[in-house]
């Protein structure tokens, strides 16, 4: 921000701080999913069913909330979301069934609750910070991470001295008195003055990928139709997603089945987290040099490496340091969805387009889960689903080389033009 940098900075560690209480959802069922399979006695793929539920919610719920917030503000979807949690958290703990809890995890904690701390604040972020926005954006998208680095420890620790459900209502409670406190901060609406599609940080010296981005035409951009480039953005959001969702939905109970613990997999669900944390911050700051594109390409190439890491990590400290990698390699590529939306849409449209690519995303963590806990059920073992995720991370990779060449080549034919 030119105008009020100092009060951009504090609403974006008030946006860090509501996404990672309302990203905490999201985590709750990966650490509670044995117990729930004990509890309503159902299947690892059955039990895997709210996960896939409530990032399904969080999907759809974040476009409803970015469009919300483009329409009204940010302050309606962010009360309605800080309520939506806190009541979601509290009626799953009190839920008496499997469906009542699937209804109050998915849709009160998930497309309520989560998806107006998400999407929403991802957009925000970008009409506040021109200059840094990649760096920005890292940070605001941490919140997400910092979440699964805090809470899953926490949560298992609750769970043992007191019981899934006790732990659900305390998260509920804590919400509320976080989260609704926090909406003071966004009284002021977003400026104005960043209208133009494609706006690229000021530097002495130019890059490739910002010569792209200044030729792109946000009506044709890449010389495709913009819902052509929504719609590729959005199927390797899910590609890359489902891959990604293996590890983070399945390594505590991957750990419990290995004789290593719940609480094992719940450190090591923290540690992977909050590699994806410097993962995330890095990566802010490299998109800002090479632009969105290429960093989604380094992220996922990367991502690939770590799973086929998993196929050999067997003991507790090779888990241990794999899942360390496995969040500093993948960390970045989520956040590089919402640049690249910036980078070749204008700033009008940021709340939509971007609710959509990241609802992609998150459909991709909810199938990647459900699909892990089948091939469980169907081979015993997590090998296939690990070799699942790399074959949808190598159809992530062939869709962002496709859009890099679009870039390279269609700037080449605009600057021949002009």
């Amino acid at each position: 921000m030119d105008n009020e940098p100092l009060y951009a900075w504090w609403r974006l560690l008030s946006s860090l701080l509501l996404m990672t209480m309302g990203s905490a959802g999201m985590y709750s069922v990966t650490v509670i999913l044995p117990h729930l399979q004990a509890d309503f006695e159902i299947t690892r793929s059955a039990a895997s069913l709210p996960y896939t539920l409530t990032m399904i919610g969080f999907g759809l719920g974040g476009v409803l909330m970015g469009r919300l917030a483009d329409r009204v503000g940010i302050i309606i979807p962010l009360a309605i979301g800080s309520l939506g949690c806190g009541a979601g958290f509290i009626l799953a703990g009190l839920s008496s069934g499997y469906l009542q809890f699937i209804l109050a995890q998915s849709v009160l904690i998930g497309t309520l609750g989560a998806a107006a701390t998400f999407a929403p604040l991802v957009a925000d972020t970008t009409r506040w910070f021109t200059r840094r926005r990649g760096f920005a954006l890292a940070i605001c998208m941490s919140g997400n991470y910092f979440s699964g680095a805090l809470w899953p420890p926490v949560m298992q620790r609750l769970i043992e001295q007191s019981g899934w459900r006790t732990m659900y209502i305390y998260m509920g409670i804590l919400c509320l008195l976080v989260c609704l406190p926090l909406l003071w901060m966004y009284r002021r609406p977003a400026p104005t003055h960043n209208t133009t599609p494609g706006a690229v940080p000021q530097s002495p010296r130019k890059t490739r990928f910002r010569d792209e981005i200044a030729r792109s035409n946000p009506e044709n951009p890449l010389g495709m139709r913009p819902a052509t480039l929504q719609a590729l953005l959005c199927l390797a959001g899910v590609a890359c997603c489902v891959a990604m969702a293996m590890p983070q939905v399945h390594i505590v109970a991957y750990c419990g089945d290995l004789g290593f613990g719940l609480a094992r997999g719940a450190e090591m669900l923290s540690v992977m987290l909050a590699m994806g944390i410097i993962s995330r911050l890095l990566s802010g700051w490299v998109s800002d040099h090479i632009g969105g594109l290429r960093t989604l390409l380094l992220g996922s190439a990367l991502q690939s490496i770590a799973l086929l890491m998993f196929l050999n990590a067997s003991g507790l400290v090779s888990l241990y340091v794999v899942a360390a990698l496995f969040g500093l390699f993948q960390g970045g590529i989520v956040p590089a969805y919402a640049l690249i939306i910036r980078e070749y849409f204008g700033p009008h449209e940021a709340g939509g387009r971007i609710g959509i690519v990241l609802m992609a995303t998150l459909l991709g963590m909810a199938l990647g889960g459900w699909l892990a806990g089948i091939l469980y059920d169907l081979s015993g073992s997590y090998y296939a689903a690990f070799l699942n995720g790399i074959g949808w991370n190598l159809l992530n990779i062939c869709i962002v080389l496709f859009l890099l060449m679009r870039a390279r080549g269609w700037g080449r034919l605009q600057l021949k033009i002009g």
